[in-house]
């Protein structure tokens, strides 16, 4: 007999998407909650698993919305995830022992000057006293073995953008965008389609201001930092390197300039944010369209 069809409601979690698809497949709706912004689950004084499925279930009786439900990458989407994943883990090691390296030879008065990363391990072991190499060769050697595994995954992103995501080209258009920023950003928001507009990428990312409006009073407020941190991290890099002195001329860069030309070191910090939420719009609309990308577009526009 075919199993009955019924509505089930799970928390997101590790395993969520496997649970998921196994209810799915045998014939059940389900409605993944976002437990983070469930504060009756998460928030509550008494908390058990009976207790969260009563309370999920009846919000879902209620109101489906109630529960923020969110939709699970594919299995495919996924596997391309962790190979990005697993390269910055190896970058975060690396640094590690790299910051390891310096903070045990400073104390001796040595110094290992300032050089590429791939760099370092040589480098270092130029400058470090001859009585440390037991501490701190071990480490040289990790970062040599760890600079060329990420070199390796590097080469392996570049060839998977090329085959299997050659539309990431058309992200790349934008000075300062490479192909880890490009598929990061696709891979994360998978369907273009799911947003209405173009300016929903913000928000979605974690790159708008928060709101707190209460009758006359709106303050000011800072990013709400929602959605994937990667994605938010590595579009702040490459506004800092669009607003950097290698930057190309572009209306990327000249909004930037207009918001950080007090001087000030908020200013600078706003001018990053600000053009970090243009580039995720801009990604989007280029997605979307597969136009050639015009770095002075609007100012163009606006001069004609």
């Amino acid at each position: 007999m075919c199993p009955l069809a019924v509505e089930r409601q799970i928390e997101a979690g590790t395993h969520s998407n496997w649970s998921s698809q196994l209810i799915t497949t045998a014939g059940h709706e389900v409605t993944v909650a976002n437990a983070a912004r469930v504060r009756l689950i998460h928030g509550g004084t008494r908390k058990n698993d009976r207790l969260d499925a009563e309370k999920l279930a009846r919000l879902l009786r209620y109101d489906q919305n109630l529960l923020a439900p969110i939709q699970h990458r594919t299995l495919d989407t996924m596997q391309d995830l962790a190979v990005l994943r697993s390269r910055e883990a190896l970058v975060k090691a690396r640094t590690m022992h790299i910051n390891h390296v310096r903070g045990i030879i400073k104390p001796f008065g040595a110094r290992i000057p300032n050089c590429e990363t791939k760099a370092f391990a040589q480098q270092a072991s130029q400058h470090v006293p001859p009585e440390l190499l037991p501490a701190v060769q071990p480490h040289l050697e990790a970062i040599a073995m760890l600079s060329v595994q990420i070199s390796d995954r590097g080469k392996y992103i570049v060839q998977l953008c090329r085959t299997k995501y050659p539309i990431t080209s058309i992200l790349t258009q934008v000075h300062g965008v490479a192909e880890i920023t490009a598929l990061t950003y696709m891979l994360t928001l998978e369907d273009p389609c799911r947003f209405k507009k173009s300016r929903d990428v913000a928000a979605y990312l974690g790159l708008t201001p928060g709101q707190k409006q209460s009758g006359t009073s709106n303050p000011a407020r800072r990013i709400t930092k929602a959605g994937d941190r990667r994605v938010r991290r590595l579009l702040v890099q490459c506004a800092q390197r669009i607003l950097g002195k290698r930057g190309i001329d572009s209306d990327l860069k000249r909004h930037g300039e207009r918001i950080a030309s007090s001087g000030s070191r908020d200013a600078k910090r706003r001018a990053v944010v600000a053009v970090a939420r243009k580039l995720a719009v801009l990604l989007h609309c280029l997605w979307m369209t597969g136009e050639v990308y015009e770095p002075l577009r609007n100012s163009t526009k606006n001069t004609s």
